[in-house]
């Protein structure tokens, strides 16, 4: 999985959290569960990408616990983000999806944990001290079947990289390289790089094929192409 940037942690005194969830109760919920635990402090709970990286920014967290919803680049997009600051903060993922493309994707750009929805606090609580104090340790899947597990190791030379599943994305919802460009920040040539190192990796030779096997390898969902975007001009 992803190697760990962030080394500068202090461990001396509590670990300082930050909630992302749009859920106002369930985030609520979730702060009072996390400050009754000794040794854990929540600076803030907030309900957006936004407003976390504002937030992140100003107070500098030890730990972001941020839930992950569809689309899918969004999260990518934060997870970068976050990773550029001078001091990154260690980041949990907290989502409903039991998706191997996303424990792939999500730790390959920066997640130190991947956790269910599922999972009890105690889990949640010593994924957050993991995260912490086992910092050369490898990515964490918390209340995943062992099979789904697997399945997201299996054949890593075929395994689409997190830009790579961007950039799949908006081809399936039929935007131009231009289009793909603009909307991910891109040059034209790379973008059509990109496309050339997907088609190779599936075996394929046009998009129509590509999203054809990513749609079947459940690497991208029908949701996900059908997703009503601002037109990219």
């Amino acid at each position: 999985m992803g190697e760990d940037q962030n080394t500068n942690v202090s461990t001396s005194g509590p670990i300082r959290v930050l909630l992302v969830d749009d859920h106002t109760m369930f985030r609520q919920g979730l702060a009072r569960i996390l400050a009754s635990y000794e040794g854990l402090e929540v600076l803030a709970d907030v309900p957006n990408d936004a407003q976390a990286l504002e937030v992140a920014r100003d107070l500098g967290p030890d730990v972001v616990i941020m839930e992950v919803q569809m689309p899918f680049e969004r999260a990518v997009a934060t997870l970068q983000a976050m990773r550029a600051f001078p001091d990154p903060p260690r980041v949990i993922i907290v989502t409903m999806f039991e998706s191997p493309r996303y424990v792939r994707a999500l730790t390959g750009v920066g997640a130190s944990a991947y956790v269910l929805k599922t999972a009890s606090a105690e889990q949640l609580v010593a994924t957050v001290r993991t995260a912490i104090f086992d910092q050369q340790g490898k990515n964490a899947v918390v209340g995943m079947p062992t099979e789904m597990l697997q399945e997201s190791t299996d054949g890593v030379e075929d395994v689409l990289s997190a830009r790579e599943l961007e950039i799949l994305l908006l081809a399936a919802r039929g935007l131009s390289n231009l289009q793909i460009a603009a909307s991910a920040n891109l040059a034209e040539g790379t973008v059509k790089r990109h496309l050339a190192n997907i088609y190779q990796k599936l075996g394929v030779s046009s998009r129509t094929e590509a999203s054809r096997e990513a749609l079947l390898r459940e690497w991208i969902t029908i949701e996900e192409v059908t997703q009503s975007d601002p037109p990219v001009t």
